[in-house]
């Protein structure tokens, strides 16, 4: 019929009654489909005459000469966070040397991941650089399981499995208290990002083994979870205010929360640095225009999406190329807030 569609993934799914991603997953081969679903979503399959557009457009061997950089954060954070656009300037800085286009992808809810798993199982893009990662994420295991090349900014925890590369957060979270104690600062609290996510628990660990290599406890009163926003900033900081107000210093986990401590330290008539020192991480654009500008961890953010780039090319052009692990070093930048 002239007028007829042709049937997707979303097709499939309710024919067989299934998810989108059981779908894929049989069409791709995981293993991690029961008999029972494997033999529904077959039979739709058939029923509907169902091809892949990549079969479609014989693909399969072939390349698309795209790739997706998955981006699981809403517009306004993509906007705000420096770190986002320092890693697609790296990316793109790898793809300018070849003929591989670029895919922005934002994923905010479950129709979104959807029709990337759509795309993914219909072999749209050749790969997936994926930022932001949280630890429960069920992308970074999806993509895993369809047999697509994926590399990530970040880890889901120290035992990733996939090729990731990331900063050197415990050492530059370290490198930030040391010097706060170098500077005489004696209690020195720090806000965190969001606990789900690795970047945040090693730049933890960092800030809590400083403290006690210098003989110092690091409760819990001092440690207060933020979310990588400005106005997460705002809050820890008013809330550390109120729980510790004999507090001298604070690393703060990210350059735009530190901007929001900074505000709310001056809404509370605290002189900084005189009466509290601030610590930054990332050495962003925002650490320069801060008042005072702001000590800050300098991370090598372009590096990072320079090097996912080339580590997915590779790992395109070999399949069978072992997973990767790198960590690039970190560098403090001394400024006027310490």
């Amino acid at each position: 019929m002239a007028g007829r569609q042709r049937p997707t993934i979303k097709t499939v799914a309710a024919r067989a009654g299934v998810g989108r991603t059981t779908v894929s997953r049989v069409i791709n081969g995981s293993e991690l489909v029961s008999d029972k679903a494997r033999a529904a979503v077959l039979a739709a399959i058939e029923e509907l005459n169902y091809v892949p557009n990549s079969v479609a457009r014989g693909l399969v061997t072939s390349r698309t000469n795209s790739v997706a950089l998955v981006i699981p954060e809403s517009e306004s954070r993509l906007g705000s966070e420096p770190y986002f656009s320092a890693v697609i300037r790296g990316v793109s800085t790898a793809l300018a040397r070849t003929r591989t286009q670029l895919q922005l992808v934002l994923v905010r809810d479950q129709l979104e991941r959807d029709q990337l798993t759509e795309s993914v199982a219909e072999r749209r893009v050749d790969g997936v650089l994926l930022v932001s990662v949280h630890e429960h994420d069920p992308l970074p295991g999806l993509l895993e399981d369809m047999g697509l090349p994926t590399v990530l900014a970040g880890r889901r925890s120290p035992a990733e499995s996939l090729s990731h590369v990331h900063s050197d957060n415990a050492g530059g979270a370290e490198a930030a208290v040391a010097h706060l104690l170098a500077r005489g600062r004696r209690t020195i609290a720090t806000i965190s990002g969001p606990l789900d996510m690795d970047v945040t628990r090693s730049r933890l660990q960092g800030w809590r083994e400083a403290l006690e290599k210098a003989g110092h406890e690091a409760p819990e009163r001092l440690a207060a979870s933020g979310d990588f926003t400005e106005e997460g900033g705002v809050a820890a900081m008013r809330s550390l205010l109120e729980h510790v107000p004999s507090l001298d210093a604070v690393f703060v986990a990210s350059d735009v929360m530190a901007a929001g401590a900074l505000l709310e330290l001056r809404r509370q008539g605290r002189a900084v640095p005189d009466e509290v020192a601030v610590v930054g991480f990332d050495d962003s654009i925002i650490a320069r225009h801060t008042n005072p500008s702001l000590t800050s961890v300098r991370q090598p953010v372009e590096e990072i999406g320079n090097t996912i780039a080339q580590i997915l090319l590779e790992e395109i052009d070999n399949p069978e190329e072992p997973r990767r692990q790198v960590v690039l070093p970190t560098e403090l930048v001394v400024r006027e807030s310490s």
